[in-house]
């Protein structure tokens, strides 16, 4: 892989703290600074499309997202997304041809102490340039299917779905 297109979408991975609210908001993608600081060896360029939590995604927000990744030149394509609607948005990306596609985000916020997100991006980073044409998500150390993953919220982490 010599470039990476990432594609920002906002979530938690993004959120910063306002301390005189007491409330958290999504800031600026952090991913750009994540990858900088750790000397990768690969080009790569960030599209900030929305700074949105992403049980307030819309259809619409995941067809402008669609959208994105099919105009963007290159193949592998990473994208940072909130957790809790990560496998819809995975869902509607099935099909997208010549692209690999990985979706990842974390379940604290990146610039918390003790954050997922620099795991996850390794993860994630690991594996759309390992992996074949298509749409993963990559969390909690493990590469997933979305046709076959949820996130239980209860004990904050993705699983496989249970085979019927």
């Amino acid at each position: 892989m010599q470039h990476l297109t990432i594609v920002t979408t906002g979530g938690t991975i993004d959120k910063i703290y306002f301390d005189a609210k007491s409330d958290y908001q999504i800031g600026a993608p952090q991913i750009g600074d994540i990858l900088g600081q750790l000397g990768v060896g690969f080009r790569f360029d960030v599209v900030s499309i929305l700074r949105k939590d992403s049980l307030d995604m819309s259809d619409d927000d995941r067809q402008l997202i669609r959208r994105t990744i099919e105009a963007q030149p290159h193949r592998h394509v990473l994208v940072t997304h909130g957790t809790d609607s990560m496998v819809d948005t995975a869902r509607m990306l099935q099909g997208i041809e010549g692209k690999t596609i990985v979706l990842t985000g974390a379940l604290n916020p990146a610039r918390f102490q003790g954050s997922d997100a620099v795991f996850n991006i390794g993860c994630a980073v690991g594996a759309v340039q390992t992996l074949g044409d298509g749409v993963w998500i990559a969390m909690n150390g493990r590469v997933w299917d979305p046709m076959r993953v949820r996130k239980n919220r209860d004990a904050n982490r993705f699983e496989e779905i249970p085979s019927a």
